[in-house]
């Protein structure tokens, strides 16, 4: 085998393949539901740099083809597995590339190369340098893994509780998971307690994200009626959800966040990586009403007072100034490098387990999520207090 060989997800290692394709590895090893699929490992990623195109070596999309011919070239998943991803300290949450139904020898060649392109951008850097990242090398190694994509039903993100007397909390929604992670929909919500009650609440599912079947790749579409005012998971299935989250807690010795998925009934563990930050915790009881404040997610602890911003698209970046409370539709992760600048969040979309609320989370920023219509309620460069722990943005 030559040094860019693609390796079978089973037998991936941290310092080969990076730590998402190893955890999943190792949840695949003990039996549990993980997708079938390979890692493009470190080695083809440097190999490719003597590249200046940063072109995948000819014996590598050799090996790629036929590793895609055992899994029966099916619409797969291409997503990032960087040295410095999924970790302790830092989980890079949504910073790397990560491409969903792509088919075919040459279109998964392309999207490995999208994710290596990734560990060099602005954002990544960006992130790098506020986590306190030792940046001891230009860019952080990448391997890039390979998995069938599941065409799920519903999906959605799930933290295990980071205590013992914590619930585990469940965020899902109808269609791929990239809805629920990118905050482009606010999910419905489950709590499950450790003696299995379940605490739930409806989100705004307005929108799905799902393969197209015809064109290849992935389309928004409206979610029906009927679906938006039902809840997206039933007790027993959250509860089932909890269980398995447990399990794969007990066996990585440490609270997890885990994005998942069910299609057909059945349920597949699509990540795995430590919680770095936890979530504020609900309230106790229901807040007073105040008619003078928006409502909405808990995201990121912290209170803040500063001048509102309201950014709508990359065209609006450069408005935003220091200490700057950033208010938004949602975030993608082209937004990152405001997170630096911004002195709190607000999304009119998400919950908080979306990338934008880790984020803001490991930078210590307030932030709260969801907040119906914020960016026509909220006037450009009014004096706002946001509360992150509260779920409140108040207007002076």
């Amino acid at each position: 085998m030559n040094e860019t060989s693609v390796t079978p997800l089973p037998n991936a290692t941290l310092d080969t393949c990076g730590g998402k394709a190893t955890t999943l590895g190792r949840l695949l090893r003990e039996g549990l539901p993980v997708p079938e699929g390979f890692v493009v490992p470190f080695s083809a990623h440097r190999a490719a740099r003597v590249d200046p195109g940063l072109r995948a070596p000819a014996e590598l999309e050799h090996e790629v083809a036929e590793a895609l011919t055992l899994l029966g070239d099916p619409p797969v998943a291409v997503r990032s597995s960087a040295s410095n991803e999924d970790g302790a300290g830092a989980s890079a949450a949504g910073q790397y590339e990560s491409l969903l139904a792509v088919q075919g020898v040459a279109a998964v060649v392309e999207a490995i190369r999208d994710c290596w392109t990734s560990a060099s951008s602005a954002r990544v850097a960006a992130y790098r340098s506020r986590t306190g990242e030792e940046i001891s090398r230009a860019e952080p190694e990448m391997g890039v893994l390979v998995q069938r994509l599941v065409d799920a039903d519903v999906s959605g993100v799930m933290f295990t509780p980071t205590r013992p007397d914590s619930p585990t909390r469940i965020e899902a929604s109808p269609g791929l998971g990239l809805a629920v992670v990118g905050g482009i929909v606010s999910p419905d919500t489950y709590e499950v307690a450790a003696d299995g009650t379940v605490r739930s609440a409806l989100g705004r599912k307005e929108t799905r994200l799902d393969r197209d079947e015809n064109r290849g790749d992935v389309v928004t579409r409206p979610v029906p009626e009927h679906q938006r005012s039902a809840p997206s998971l039933d007790e027993s299935t959250a509860a089932r959800l909890a269980a398995l989250g447990r399990r794969v807690a007990e066996l990585l010795d440490g609270p997890q966040d885990i994005e998942w998925a069910i299609t057909d009934g059945t349920t597949w563990l699509l990540q795995a990586r430590p919680i770095t930050a936890p979530i504020p915790e609900a309230p106790a009881s229901e807040p007073a009403p105040d008619n003078s404040s928006l409502n909405g997610t808990p995201g990121s602890h912290g209170v803040v007072t500063g001048t509102a911003r309201v950014v709508r698209g990359p065209s609006d970046f450069g408005r935003v100034r220091a200490g700057d409370i950033l208010v938004c539709p949602y975030t993608d992760p082209a937004w990152t490098p405001l997170f630096t600048v911004a002195g709190g969040v607000v999304t009119e979309t998400g919950g908080a387990l979306s990338h934008a609320a880790i984020v803001a989370r490991e930078y210590n920023i307030p932030a709260v999520i969801g907040v119906p219509h914020a960016t026509t309620l909220v006037r450009d460069g009014a004096l706002v207090t946001l509360d992150g722990a509260a779920g409140t943005l108040t207007p002076h």
